[in-house]
């Protein structure tokens, strides 16, 4: 039975995920002092919405039990391939919003903005609930969203919106294949909805379009500071700290990004 081209941006998406997003700097040696602090204390860590393993393989070859949730099979398989012959790592498909794992973390980090695909607030509280079950007592949650930019975001209210732009072309990691990516993005503040469509094109010898995959519309939740603060306190979850950065800089005006580092309540 044929792809549906749904199923083929899909499978897309997971083969190349790893070509074109980069680490952060300094977010993989942040993941491995934490993780290296459960092991430890005798704890494993949870990856939610763990893609292809990116953080999740590396933070394994370093010896600690890891677990990786997400709700995409291609994504998985990818990471199952990545991590073959590893004992210490197992790879779960499930809904953040509701998993059962049947045993306590000691640290469960969600990576890569990814906890933003989640758009309304009662499937907030039921992922962080779901998580909260999942953590030892004092256990830590680290959550890296992306710093809402205010005039960008401005801007996708307007002209702006729904304007594709064109990456640089890059290669396709198994078929040796050229692509470009474009990408429009618009934005609904009453639902602080960020709206992302990409679109990858295959380029022929001479630089013509052979093909073109449609990812279609992805949607974000655009999630401010005090918003997240009052997610946390809801949830049982008491907060450590909030980062700009992996280099645990203090939050500041002009930071790309918030690292969110909570603890389990006891009680």
């Amino acid at each position: 039975m044929a792809e549906s081209a749904s199923e083929r941006a899909r499978a897309f998406y997971a083969e190349t995920y790893d070509t074109l997003v980069a680490d952060w700097p300094g977010e993989l040696d942040f993941y491995r002092a934490l993780a290296a602090e459960a092991k430890s204390q005798g704890h494993a860590v949870l990856e939610i919405a763990c893609g292809t393993g990116r953080v999740a393989v590396r933070l394994a070859h370093d010896g600690a039990d890891v677990v990786g949730l997400d709700l995409s099979p291609p994504m998985l398989a990818v990471a199952r391939k990545k991590s073959a012959g590893m004992s210490n790592i197992r790879w779960v498909h499930g809904d953040m919003r509701s998993f059962e794992l049947g045993r306590a973390f000691g640290l469960v980090v969600i990576p890569g903005h990814s906890f933003q695909n989640i758009v309304e607030a009662a499937d907030q509280v039921a992922a962080l609930g779901a998580i909260r079950r999942h953590l030892v007592p004092g256990g830590r949650l680290v959550v890296h969203l992306d710093q809402p930019e205010i005039d960008w975001l401005g801007d996708l209210t307007g002209d702006q919106a729904g304007v594709f732009e064109t990456s640089d072309p890059f290669v396709h990691p198994k078929t040796g294949r050229p692509f470009r990516t474009l990408q429009a993005w618009s934005y609904q503040p009453a639902t602080q909805t960020a709206i992302s469509q990409k679109v990858w094109e295959e380029l022929g010898p001479d630089g013509e379009v052979v093909d073109r995959l449609d990812r279609g519309e992805v949607r974000l939740h655009v999630v401010f500071r005090f918003e997240m603060e009052h997610l946390l306190a809801r949830t049982g979850f008491t907060v450590e700290a909030v980062y700009g950065d992996f280099h645990r800089n203090e939050l500041r005006d002009d930071s790309s990004d918030m690292i969110w580092v909570a603890r389990r309540r006891r009680s």
